[in-house]
């Protein structure tokens, strides 16, 4: 395997809108929602490890969460989790781990990637990313996976593609023309009709050296935050350098910092069993169904008059329904929710009414 293919796992996330399974102490990456017997992390470090050398897997969290992914991830060097002082978006997370990478390794490529994705299938996977590692191994060019369409889904970013400015090898990579916002219905329609637009994964691949060219380039604030620390990453100074680090940098993702300001964009289209899993209503997707089309997870759950729901509940759990249409259930830690499908971008707001009402224990 390539000695040169390094890859950053963000895993600093909250997950609210998986509440009351995912919390504040134990977030979505970490838990097995889809009941497989390894969290979404663990999945996540499978696939990347068929791409590159272990000991190149680099782990971005928050300080409260290290001694979790070390738990899950036992393969992975405690120098190879980065810790973050506070959460502060995906642009200072890639700086802060590219800057690393590259005084270790000036000709590294990397793949960067969320932990708490769904990709069913591995083996494609692997192909789309060997052959993104390949384009920015030659080239200045910063690469995104891009998603085909199946359906009109609103809650997706858009990238709207056209024509290489190079002859590609892999005629899946095109030249990125704009990225588009989650749109309205009918916005959304039209992008799938149109055959131009995919759904922007939040997956990038390019060189160490790309990137950070393009944050010099584009967001000179946050570049020079971290390049104040070249020649402090890897010594024991850096953990002192990345606080004072953190206290300074914005907040900012890398699509804003960077990729829609650089014009060396390009995206590799791929059909790979893709889910961000960002909802219930997402995980709904790809559980198994009965024939009322009820997703279950849970070994003693007993439905009755019950059809179209999500039910996600312990296996020590005996969990008796009847008369729901529509409705997400779940049971975690002694909190129960109950909700309708149709009002779940609502879970937020419960999570800000139960902290201010119940405390802080509950979330």
């Amino acid at each position: 395997m390539n000695t040169n293919y390094y890859a950053i796992i963000m895993a600093g996330g909250v997950g609210t809108r998986f509440w009351p399974m995912s919390t504040s102490k134990i977030p979505k990456q970490f838990l097995d929602v889809l009941g497989t017997g390894r969290t979404l992390l663990q999945q996540t470090f499978d696939r990347i490890m068929l791409v590159c050398p272990t000991e190149n897997i680099y782990v971005v969290t928050a300080v409260n969460y290290k001694e979790i992914v070390k738990e899950q991830l036992p393969e992975i060097k405690t120098e190879n989790i980065l810790t973050e002082p506070t959460r502060r978006n995906t642009a200072p997370c890639i700086a802060y781990a590219s800057y690393k990478i590259n005084a270790l390794n000036p000709n590294a490529v990397t793949i960067v990637a969320p932990s708490d994705h769904l990709i069913k299938k591995e083996k494609v996977f692997s192909k789309a990313i060997l052959s993104c590692f390949a384009k920015a191994e030659k080239e200045d060019a910063l690469i995104t996976l891009g998603i085909k369409p199946s359906r009109p889904d609103t809650g997706y970013g858009y990238i709207q593609t056209k024509e290489s400015d190079v002859v590609e090898k892999d005629k899946r990579i095109f030249k990125v023309k704009t990225f588009a916002e989650k749109p309205q219905l009918e916005q959304a329609k039209f992008f799938v009709e149109s055959g131009d637009f995919l759904w922007n994964s939040g997956i990038f691949i390019w060189s160490t050296k790309s990137i950070l060219k393009a944050m010099a380039q584009h967001d000179s604030e946050l570049d020079n935050v971290f390049k104040e620390g070249v020649g402090i990453y890897n010594t024991p100074k850096e953990k002192e350098f990345i606080e004072k680090a953190y206290k300074v940098c914005k907040n900012i993702s890398i699509d804003y910092s960077v990729m829609e300001k650089a014009n060396n964009v390009y995206v590799r289209s791929s059909i790979i069993g893709w889910s961000d899993l960002g909802t219930w209503g997402s995980l709904y997707t790809h559980i198994l169904k009965d024939k009322y089309y009820n997703a279950t997870i849970g070994k003693n759950v007993m439905l009755y008059d019950t059809a179209n729901c999500i039910i996600h509940v312990p296996n020590d759990k005996l969990v008796v329904l009847q008369g729901l249409q529509d409705f997400i259930v779940v049971e975690s830690e002694g909190v129960l929710m109950i909700c309708k499908k149709n009002d779940e971008q609502s879970i937020r707001n419960f999570v800000n009414d139960v902290k201010v009402n119940k405390g802080e224990k509950f979330i």
